[in-house]
């Protein structure tokens, strides 16, 4: 018998905010599987140790992922991360995998689920709240109401400029270090005044912009800007 894979979403950063599912899923699961940020954190294991004690006693299984946009470099990462899962699988050990946020949501962890799926092993997903609602919670504001709809935009990627003319609320994420070329094109966009940025939403050193103009270059990766309309 083989086992099961899940991708199990921790949250934006606030072990609070961790489901009761999630919590369960990594409880049971003998071996958990850890991405690598910024060298050697692990921001989403450090996470859940603060609500699941028992973590000592599993195996964990620690994955760098590179930060490039070089399509080969990423393929390769994923195959090798793919197949030393499927061999704990089919050992017959359940995995869960755990990421930040949502694993639906720009996570790395879904080009992994994908792979495993397509070796015909079971392969689910258990949501977790995203970073971009736990963003608006600490600004005090709704995303949207009434017929208002919301944009969800990669801040660093070509397409960018042209979201931004979108009606609506938008959120911009996935920016990297890039946050002062944002910056400048939310500015053009007459933009910025509407803007506000949340880094390391519910984890250290978090800090809140409501006046984007104090918002520093050296920005964190974790950082989540939601644009309001004039008047919202």
């Amino acid at each position: 018998m083989t086992g099961t894979l899940y991708g199990v979403g921790v949250g934006p950063g606030d072990p609070e905010l961790m489901t009761l599912k999630a919590v369960r899923v990594i409880r049971e699961c003998p071996v958990l599987a850890v991405p690598q940020t910024g060298g050697s954190r692990q921001v989403a294991l450090a996470i859940a140790r603060q609500v699941v004690t028992e973590l000592d006693q599993k195996q964990i299984l620690s994955f760098a992922f590179p930060m490039t946009k070089h399509q080969e470099q990423l393929e390769q990462n994923r195959k090798e991360i793919a197949q030393t899962i499927q061999k704990v699988l089919l050992s017959g050990k359940d995995v869960a995998f755990l990421t930040l946020g949502d694993p639906s949501i720009y996570s790395t962890y879904w080009y992994i689920h994908q792979r495993i799926l397509q070796e015909h092993l079971p392969a689910k997903i258990i949501a977790g709240v995203p970073s971009f609602c736990a963003a608006a919670a600490r600004l005090n504001l709704a995303l949207a109401e009434a017929d208002e709809p919301i944009h969800i935009i990669p801040a660093s990627y070509p397409e960018t400029e042209a979201a931004l003319s979108l009606k609506g609320t938008k959120v911009l994420m996935k920016m990297g270090r890039q946050l002062e070329p944002v910056k400048t094109m939310l500015q053009q966009h007459g933009l910025l005044s509407g803007a506000m940025l949340v880094q390391n939403c519910g984890l250290e050193q978090e800090f809140v912009f409501r006046d984007m103009h104090k918002a520093s270059g050296d920005a964190s990766y974790f950082s989540i800007i939601v644009v309001k309309e004039e008047g919202k």
